[in-house]
């Protein structure tokens, strides 16, 4: 077998003629030049064919080489895009801290004493009724926690509510309940209930609004210093 020299647009014109896989370019020119009765085909021929087949292969030969260059430029720009975002959890953990301020006020607030200074043994002497002085505690607790106070709605008890907004809501859980106002409040609560149960209501009245433990003991002390 003979081997030849041929340029590189020529080898592209005849490898575009493949007919299948695998065809030799021996086959393929075998098939181009010579005829099935095996006679050459004039030269004259065969040498237009070339050109107007080349202009074209040529061209999309060519066409390929900006693509490549394109995606090579596109791909520094993605470092630049994947640093920008890294700034977001920054910008997040800022936002997230906001909201906690309050909530550290609010611990420092229940550790002061001021229910203790307000709720004296000097002041509950001057009420002779045990509901008054349950209601002057409520009334201070207000007082102190005006912005929380509402928490004490969710304490109810068996088919009871024992706050509300109104004295309807009260009296919803029968005429019995004997509802009353918290003075300097918009807040009722029930009272018909003995000392041992105005003990408990006030033990989680000061629970729900934050107090220590030691301080809600002092309170209930001088409210029913005989115990429950």
């Amino acid at each position: 077998m003979k081997s030849i020299e041929i340029d590189d647009d020529l080898y592209a014109f005849i490898a575009s003629q493949t007919k299948h896989i695998g065809e030799s370019a021996s086959q393929i020119l075998r098939r181009l030049l010579l005829p099935e009765d095996g006679a050459a085909v004039n030269t004259p021929q065969a040498t237009p064919a070339a050109p107007k087949v080349e202009t074209p292969k040529a061209t999309e030969a060519v066409k390929p080489a900006p693509a490549v260059k394109k995606t090579t430029a596109a791909a520094p720009k993605q470092p630049t895009k994947t640093a920008a975002p890294a700034r977001t959890p920054k910008a997040a953990a800022t936002a997230k801290a906001s909201p906690q301020a309050p909530v550290s006020e609010d611990i420092q607030t229940h550790k002061k004493n001021d229910i203790v200074d307000a709720v004296s043994q000097d002041a509950l002497a001057t009420f002779t009724k045990r509901v008054d002085q349950f209601l002057f505690i409520l009334s201070a607790a207000h007082k102190l926690n005006a912005n929380s106070f509402s928490q004490v709605e969710s304490i109810v008890g068996k088919n009871r509510t024992y706050f509300a907004k109104s004295k309807e809501a009260l009296l919803e859980n029968g005429s019995s309940t004997n509802p009353k106002a918290i003075p300097d409040s918009d807040y009722w609560v029930v009272t018909n209930n003995n000392t041992a149960k105005k003990v408990n209501m006030l033990e989680q009245v000061l629970r729900k609004l934050g107090y220590a433990p030691e301080v809600v003991e002092t309170v209930v002390n001088r409210f029913a210093p005989e115990g429950k």
